[in-house]
């Protein structure tokens, strides 16, 4: 009798799984280190930690679409569009899609395509990734009113699926949702929220699953749980590159480790053909196969995957199969396809035509961004993991991923389906997939797919722009903010006349509901109280030399990468440089900041202006053409004020790529500097120290009067800048060159340490680690949150929440001094609770309401004080 993949986590930990009695054999436990659930459900039969039989993992999501079909009936169901979950489930919503017969399908995203539009968005609460992106080739796809098949792995608590109906019925209402996944796990408090969600939009919604039940959790499980993976992955410490994990507890051991070998250090895994490796082998053979994939047919249903393209994978499939089948050893008994975080579909196809018309025991699974512990033992589901490091150039950056359950699992050759924007050197690196992968199995076969990348629409190229020549120059003072002329110009439109302001209350439910973009409208602008003002300035005084000498490093930094002249093609000299590009409004003063010290120190004069970013929206691609006709874009440096999570950094990095490719421009530089980089999101900055910098105490009084940007379809057209409004009203509160000169009037006394520190940083690694981010996805967690853009870390951006959204509580690390002065003043004067939190990465961090709704108030969901 085979020992249930549960056992050990379920002996130790008390958890039970209830209800259907097929959930044992569907369902295996495991431990992960997250600090609002220890335990993971871990699928035999999705085919991504657990490698099996293809006809499988396939057969089962074709039955589902079956099934959804004899609900629908075959009218409605012709015309239904299935839509899968990154990334575990865009195998089977493939399937699902196949077994439905006539449904296109669409799979959500990760990865941002330049040049694609996105047609809409949600979070995935239990995610190591959590932001999901859609975008269809065909902007039609979802804007049908037929039914919208969701297909998931698991259904645990329907906040996924929550947030992602909500989003699309904002956007494209319908009568009709059908949920598809392998289990139903969730409680009969989590499934009456669905039906009551259900009655609250004015649709139907049904469920179809192969099994269904809940997961019994004893008190104290979490505390438990916790404690158990601390142990052992203090246990499974790693000393040198080819570790094995030490203090094996009652007989069990565990295997991986953090510097990717993984090697079985116990008992050889279940059904394996030979004897696992249990020390040093020699590397494998690694071959490249040509699969000869049909031109133009799309790998996955990244963009869209229609009923004509199945047809033309079904055709290729045999001819395909044929040639890794081909490039197999004949020795070659078990075989494992392994396909790569989403493209699961097209590797799942192969390795089922393989099973179907070959001999050897072929085997499916695919790599993954999820962490979690290996044990080596019968009873736990995932006994070996393969780290190594990511291959397709992430844009939440580097990071490391797995492959589970491949190590010691007796494969005689393991065939890597990547596609060709993941066929990148670090997948061929002595630490990367590749190499990992030979150290386990005799032979590695690497098969690559072309990265479908959707063709431009008919005629887009025929649209023509706005002549740089006709675009306006960049506002200036004192016509267009405090500033001095010289001081910056802002490649902005002014909108001063315009009524944008909307109670913060209106605007958090719009925001939330999906009913408008925050950057449609401006809140209130914040008056401060006398005893607040006293705060900024008892702030600056504090803390005027420690902002030059964040000033002073950063601009030393980016003079030292960006020298300041440049030789013409013709002869002779260009200068000045760089040019510094501030992202209004945060970025400005500190673009003016660094701008003083290049001519304090250096007597430079440097360009500076200031353009608009908005987040899901990109760069204003017409203020890049005036500053592409005007300097070389190898001189732009991108300016902001501090990081939080990084949101923006990767926003920035997203739409320089997508201006290159619409433009046909090059050498813009997405790396941004910052004074402040407390979440190590970039390269260039001040200090990664989360302190407080006066400028984010308070809104346009302290950044030349101007308003946060616009960007609204009725009032910025396709070739206007992005909007902004010039407060003139506010011209006896105003404190923006006074802020500046306190800075500056410190320049002299930190010139020395400032420079100091500036080679040092030169000189060290300075690679982002992003740690913010996953900062960031932990609380979202961890408070029931379930949507990163509703945390906000740092100080800055913890103000920001406090004087523009509605927030919800504040966390605050323990013991954080001054610095928070005027943060717990906002929070008392708007009723929010601050909660000390030990061990917090931030000196602070702001969490934005996560269920408001206009008249609500309070961390219960039910009250806000305004």
């Amino acid at each position: 009798m085979n020992t249930w993949s549960g056992t050990w986590v379920a002996e130790r930990l008390g958890v039970e799984l209830a209800g259907d009695e097929r959930l044992r054999g569907m369902l295996g436990l495991a431990l992960r280190r997250n600090p609002k659930r220890a335990h993971l459900l871990v699928s035999n039969l999705l085919g991504k930690h657990v490698p099996q039989a293809p006809s499988v993992v396939y057969g089962h999501g074709v039955e589902l679409g079956r099934r959804v079909r004899e609900l629908l009936g075959d009218a409605a169901a012709a015309q239904a569009v299935v839509l899968g979950y990154a990334e575990t489930a865009t195998g089977l919503g493939h399937s699902v899609a196949d077994g439905l017969g006539t449904a296109p399908y669409l799979h959500s995203t990760r990865r941002p395509v330049a040049g694609v539009a996105t047609a809409g968005g949600f979070e995935e609460s239990h995610s190591h990734a959590t932001s999901h992106l859609l975008l269809p080739e065909d902007p039609s796809l979802l804007a049908g009113d037929g039914p919208l098949v969701l297909v998931d792995d698991e259904f645990s608590t329907g906040n996924t699926v929550l947030n992602t109906v909500r989003d699309l019925h904002a956007r494209y209402p319908r009568e009709r949702y059908v949920v598809v996944a392998l289990v139903d796990m969730r409680s009969a408090a989590d499934a009456g929220r669905l039906e009551e969600f259900a009655r609250e939009i004015g649709a139907r919604i049904d469920l179809v699953t192969v099994a269904s039940g809940t997961v019994r959790l004893p008190d104290g499980v979490l505390e438990k749980g916790q404690a158990l993976v601390a142990q052992f992955e203090t246990a499974a410490a790693p000393s040198g590159p080819s570790t094995q994990f030490p203090a094996p507890l009652e007989g069990e051991s565990v295997t991986g480790d953090s510097q990717g070998t993984g090697r079985t250090a116990g008992p050889q895994a279940r059904g394996t053909a030979r004897p696992a490796p249990t020390g040093p082998q020699s590397p494998g053979t690694v071959t490249r196969v040509g699969l000869r994939w049909p031109a133009r047919l799309p790998d996955g249903g990244r963009h869209g995957f229609t009923p004509t393209h199945r047809a033309q994978l079904d055709a290729a499939l045999p001819a395909m199969a044929d040639r890794i089948a081909t490039a197999l050893p004949e020795d070659a008994h078990r075989v494992l396809i392994l396909g790569f975080e989403e493209l699961m579909y097209a590797p799942l196809r192969l390795a089922a035509e393989l099973e179907r018309t070959t001999t050897a025991e072929v085997r499916y699974s695919t790599t993954t961004r999820s962490p979690v512990l290996a044990v080596d033992d019968p009873g736990y589901a995932i006994r070996t993991r393969l780290v190594f490091p990511a291959h397709d150039d992430p844009v939440d950056g580097p990071g490391e991923r797995y492959a589970y359950n491949v190590a010691g699992a007796g494969f005689d050759a393991v065939v890597a389906v990547v596609d060709s924007a993941a066929d990148t050197p670090a997948l061929h690196a002595p630490d990367g997939l590749l190499a990992r992968l030979a150290e386990h199995t005799p032979h590695v076969l690497l098969a690559v797919v072309p990265s479908y990348v959707p063709a431009a629409p008919a005629g887009a190229q025929d649209v023509p722009e706005r002549p740089v020549t006709m675009l306006p120059e960049p506002l200036r003072g004192p016509a267009f903010s405090s500033y001095a002329p010289e001081e910056v110009g802002w490649l902005l439109q002014d909108l001063s006349d315009v009524t944008l302001e909307a109670p913060t209350e209106e605007r958090e439910e719009a925001i939330q509901s999906g009913g408008a973009h925050y950057a449609e409208s401006l809140p209130v602008e914040y008056q401060p109280s006398e005893q607040y003002q006293q705060l900024f300035h008892n702030a600056l005084d504090a803390s005027a030399a420690r902002l030059a000498h964040a000033v002073g490093v950063v601009t030393e930094v980016v003079l030292a990468e960006r020298p300041h002249s440049r030789l013409r093609p013709s002869g002779g000299i260009s200068m000045p440089r760089p040019v510094l590009v501030s992202l209004a409004r945060a970025g400005t003063p500190v673009g003016i900041l660094m701008r003083r010290w290049a001519q304090h120190r250096h007597g430079l004069d440097l360009p500076h202006y200031a353009v608009s970013i908005v987040r899901g929206r990109g760069i204003d691609a017409n203020a890049l053409r005036w500053l592409a006709a005007h300097h070389d874009p190898r001189d732009v440096v991108f300016v902001d004020g501090w990081t939080g999570k990084g949101a923006i950094a990767r926003e920035l990095a997203q739409a320089v790529e997508e201006f290159e490719k619409v433009h046909g421009v090059s050498g813009f530089d997405p790396e941004i500097a910052v004074l402040a980089d407390p979440g190590s999101c970039v390269r260039t900055y001040g200090t990664r120290e989360d302190y407080l910098i006066p400028s984010a105490c308070l809104n346009s009084t302290v950044s030349g009067l101007i308003s946060r940007t616009v960007l609204r379809a009725d009032l910025v057209g396709p070739d206007d800048y992005h909007g902004a409004k010039y407060y003139r009203e506010l011209a006896d509160s105003d404190l923006s060159v006074a802020f500046l000169d306190a800075v500056s009037a410190r320049f002299d006394e930190v010139t020395e340490a400032a420079c100091a520190e500036a080679k040092d940083l030169l000189a060290a690694d300075r690679t982002p680690t992003w740690a913010g981010w996953a900062a960031v996805e932990r609380i979202s967690e961890e408070y029931g949150i379930h949507d990163v853009n509703l945390v906000k870390p740092g100080v800055g951006e913890t103000t920001r929440v406090l004087l523009r959204r509605v927030p919800w509580k504040v966390l605050a690390r323990a013991g954080a001094g001054s610095d928070l002065d005027h943060v717990r003043l906002l929070a008392e004067q708007r009723g929010v609770p601050v909660e000390e939190v030990p061990d917090l990465p931030y000196t602070c961090v702001g969490l934005i309401h996560p269920r408001y709704t206009r008249g609500a108030t309070g961390a219960d969901g039910t009250a806000v004080t305004r």
